[in-house]
């Protein structure tokens, strides 16, 4: 095969190549959306986006970027006829090019896109359900209120948040319903260069109560971006659900879409603490306890 034939076969596969891999790019998209689209209940539609819309979406870039080497690979056909220093270097240039493509979008999926999901991921999580067995619309419970239909092991699970669970009511039949989530789906926003990339990398126990019950947490996060690090204290309840029973049912409007409240405390004498909840009650029971002067 001489190189004139060569070219031809090389602009067939290349013309040909560009088609069917935006295709593919486009179909794993629209399978991901379909799948999606198929399940009906929240909670799983939350769990399964939580899972891999990310995974989902770097095989749709991965594609265009191959997509991207054949497409510049095609520049020049009517101009050239022979192989020569430029094809080796076009070929080095798509190469390159496909390679920014997938860096690009895998720095946009990891560290500025856990912003837009974790906004999709509350949404679907705080959106009324419908009881399946009447069709009512269920009522979500406050963190007071849902402790009473959690058992002991749960309750410890969001003591120490390492998961998060919600209880939706049906106020005429009184039928729960109990999901579950991981205490943090999404890291958290770091001050330091403003991703949502820090993340727990360990935790200890700083504070026990008499008994020897857990008192007082400290938590460990470093930035997988900057690396930048910190650490926050987290005081542990020790509150059963009895101690529940005898409160009023009652919802504060707007606080169950809290996702984090931060206390920084600064003190006569220069000192500064900074404290991390999962709730607006959590942080006011904080406040109603607080002593500066045991924290030095």
């Amino acid at each position: 095969m001489n190189e004139s034939s060569f070219l031809k076969v090389w602009y067939s596969v290349m013309s040909i190549g560009v088609i069917v891999v935006v295709a593919l790019s486009i179909i794993v998209y629209l399978v991901y959306k379909m799948r999606v689209s198929s399940f009906t209940d929240n909670k799983k539609k939350h769990d399964f986006i939580n899972l891999n819309e990310v995974k989902w979406y770097k095989w749709s870039y991965f594609l265009l970027g191959i997509a991207v080497v054949f497409a510049i690979n095609l520049y020049g056909e009517e101009k050239y006829k022979d192989i020569g220093l430029w094809f080796f270097v076009r070929f080095f240039v798509s190469l390159c090019a496909a390679t920014l493509v997938g860096y690009v979008a895998s720095l946009v999926l990891d560290y500025y896109y856990p912003s837009v999901l974790n906004a999709k991921l509350r949404k679907l999580r705080y959106s009324p359900r419908v009881n399946p067995k009447t069709g009512n619309k269920m009522k979500l419970l406050s963190e007071s209120e849902e402790d009473v239909h959690l058992d002991e092991g749960m309750q410890a699970e969001e003591s120490l948040f390492s998961m998060d669970y919600d209880v939706w009511i049906d106020e005429k039949t009184s039928d729960i319903k109990i999901e579950k989530y991981n205490g943090h789906l999404i890291a958290l926003q770091c001050n330091n260069c403003g991703f949502y990339t820090m993340k727990v990398k360990r935790e200890e126990i700083t504070e026990r109560h008499e008994d020897g019950s857990p008192k007082e947490l400290l938590k460990h996060y470093q930035c997988a971006y900057c690396e930048n690090v910190r650490s926050t204290v987290f005081n542990v309840s020790k509150k059963e659900s009895e101690d529940y029973k005898a409160q009023g049912l009652h919802v504060k409007a707007g606080t169950k879409n809290v996702a984090l409240v931060k206390i920084d405390l600064h003190s006569n004498f220069g000192k500064k603490k900074s404290f991390e909840f999962s709730s607006v009650e959590e942080a006011q029971k904080f406040l109603a306890e607080f002593d500066f002067d045991k924290l030095a």
